[in-house]
């Protein structure tokens, strides 16, 4: 099972075409060697940036993908790796608003331990905090 991220999925439905080619490319690639699955937070995002919930997820169901509900101890895993990163931030005497937020910790711990890998543009974070995952982006021309 690969995960997807938000920003690929925003990618792909959005109004960008250069965008949805790379990521419809890439999400193809992975639906043929096997399930492509997307967790709780990212039907939220998607829903949040893309509007019209239900639509969106016959869309994404249409095309191959489904829902995986985030287990428990992902849960638990997003949470440490969250307090992690703020440690980190106060360490380096960083204050105010941190660009990362709990629900980019769900993402990726629902994909190291639900998943195979995670499809994302967001590489370097996902492989900085999540040491093992195997990480997809797309390819732009």
């Amino acid at each position: 099972m690969i995960a997807i991220d938000s920003s690929i999925l925003i990618d792909l439905l959005g109004e960008d075409p250069s965008m949805a080619d790379a990521a419809e490319g890439c999400v193809r690639e992975a639906l043929a060697r096997g399930p492509v699955v997307l967790c709780d937070v990212v039907v939220s995002e998607i829903t949040a940036g893309l509007g019209r919930g239900a639509e969106i997820m016959d869309v994404v169901e249409e095309m191959g993908m489904k829902y995986v509900p985030v287990e428990r101890r992902s849960a638990i895993r997003a949470g440490e790796m969250q307090r992690r990163y703020s440690e980190r931030r106060r360490s380096a005497g960083l204050t105010g608003l941190s660009p990362r937020t709990v629900p980019d910790f769900i993402v990726g711990a629902h994909a190291l331990l639900q998943c195979s890998a995670l499809i994302t543009r967001d590489a370097g974070f996902f492989r900085d905090y999540f040491k093992g995952l195997k990480v997809i982006t797309p390819k732009h021309p």
